[in-house]
């Protein structure tokens, strides 16, 4: 079977969508160096890592949009990535203190969780899940 093994997302600003990523999962976002190599910006890449190696998940990468930002109501292009929270509400809460949006409210997933869908800065959307058996 071929996985999913590095994600990548797209910013008109990586910086500020590193600054938000980092406040809401807590994600460690550092530039990609090349030591002697300056890299124009339409090039430079920021490693996203997740969580712990030995922690089931995935790493990935933020880097410069190269065309227009997703317009509100478009349906959606691209894959969606959803990440598993601790806690469905204090996620939501901390997309919207970081100056995100949410999608599509939290809802129940009978037998599985609680989901939402949020928007970063750029109108990129991710999904939050919260595992609990007994949500209905």
């Amino acid at each position: 079977m071929n996985r999913v093994v590095h994600f990548e997302i797209h910013s008109v600003d990586p910086i500020r969508a590193a600054e938000f990523y980092s406040a809401v999962f807590g994600w460690n976002i550092a530039e990609w160096e090349i030591p002697n190599v300056e890299i124009p910006d339409e090039n430079r890449y920021w490693m996203v890592t997740t969580g712990e190696e030995n922690e089931p998940g995935i790493n990935g990468g933020l880097l410069f949009r190269r065309g227009p930002a997703p317009q509100d109501g478009q349906a959606v292009n691209a894959f969606v990535c959803t990440l598993r929270v601790e806690s469905l509400d204090t996620s939501i809460e901390k997309v919207v203190e970081a100056g995100g949006t949410i999608g599509v409210p939290k809802m129940a997933i009978t037998g599985v969780g609680w989901l939402a869908y949020a928007k970063d800065l750029d109108g990129n959307i991710f999904g939050m899940m919260q595992n609990d058996p007994s949500a209905a």
